[in-house]
């Protein structure tokens, strides 16, 4: 684990460095993205077709992501009863994506309040915001072609998240929105070229990994800055908030309601995958690119490191 950088503040002349090398400068990086954003933006209205009727004796979701992957409870399972589960939980993770965008929206407007209008940063930061915008409107029409009823989070999850997007740092804001995006990003770039799952599915996939990864960049680079730059108080808060953070999100991430709806005993369900091996792996393979990069940065320090080591995400 890397030593933790000396804060410096962001109207310093000098350059800026951390574990992982000199920053990129702040505005080129938005150009960067926003010329990105002009050539690879997608209408998901008009991209998928909608209309294609879904396919017969395909998954949802890959059946090696699907949570009971590989229990007891899932051998005993007909192959039209895993399908029908992993239905289920691909409404739970779009329920749970778009949930997570409406949050990541309000934390990006409330990053780029007191910024220049006029700047390449703030521009790009609008341009995310229209692509989370299509993304939740797409996610919520796939939820409704698949015919499962959507799944919001619990109420004590939701209002957690309400305090979460109020009080937070601006460090505590991009290391929450990189949780979201990357374990999702994993998964789904494992879904859209497999041909074994619905069609729409995996245009929805690949719709969101090629627009996710600017979203990746914008969040690393800015989180990286803020952690050189922030006083020592916010950088310590970033670290226990995206801890208690990772642990909501790692226990909101399968909605339980899936297993009662494709009639399976839930408790049963529920303990069998908080047993699994396979499942863990799963998480802590999604979540390790990011925990690598956060541990770099000095996010996974003291009580922040002990949170994420008790969501499960941290190997």
């Amino acid at each position: 684990m890397t030593s933790a950088p000396t804060a410096m503040t962001e109207t310093d002349t000098e350059v800026l460095r951390d574990a992982l090398g000199l920053l990129k400068d702040r505005e080129q990086v938005a150009e960067r993205l926003l010329d990105s954003s002009a050539k690879h933006s997608f209408d998901p209205d008009t991209e998928l077709d909608w209309d294609a009727p879904l396919e017969d004796g395909k998954w949802f979701w890959p059946p090696e992501l699907v949570s009971l992957y590989d229990t007891p409870l899932w051998r005993r399972m007909s192959l039209e009863q895993q399908q029908d589960l992993s239905r289920h939980e691909a409404a739970s993770l779009a329920s749970l994506g778009i949930w997570f965008e409406i949050i990541l929206m309000q934390l990006l407007v409330r990053h780029i309040y007191d910024k220049p209008v006029t700047s390449a940063h703030v521009r790009y930061a609008l341009t995310e915001i229209a692509d989370e915008c299509r993304h939740s409107k797409m996610f919520a029409r796939m939820i409704q072609k698949g015919g499962a009823p959507a799944y919001p989070v619990s109420r004590l999850n939701h209002n957690l998240a309400r305090v979460l997007k109020t009080v937070s740092t601006t460090p505590g804001s991009f290391a929450c929105t990189l949780l979201g995006e990357e374990i999702l990003d994993w998964m789904q770039r494992l879904t859209f070229p497999d041909e074994r799952v619905q069609t729409i599915v995996r245009g929805v996939t690949r719709i969101h990994v090629v627009e996710e990864a600017r979203h990746v960049r914008y969040a690393r680079e800015e989180l990286r800055r803020q952690m050189v730059t922030a006083p020592h108080w916010e950088r310590e808060l970033t670290r226990i908030s995206s801890g208690e953070a990772a642990r909501v999100f790692s226990l909101a991430f399968v909605n339980p309601d899936v297993y009662t709806q494709a009639g399976l005993d839930r408790r049963e369900a529920v303990a069998q995958v908080k047993a699994s091996g396979h499942r863990r792996e799963v998480m802590r393979s999604g979540a390790r690119r990011l925990t690598d990069f956060l541990d770099e940065i000095g996010v996974l320090r003291g009580m922040g490191r002990r949170l994420w080591r008790s969501s499960g995400l941290l190997a």
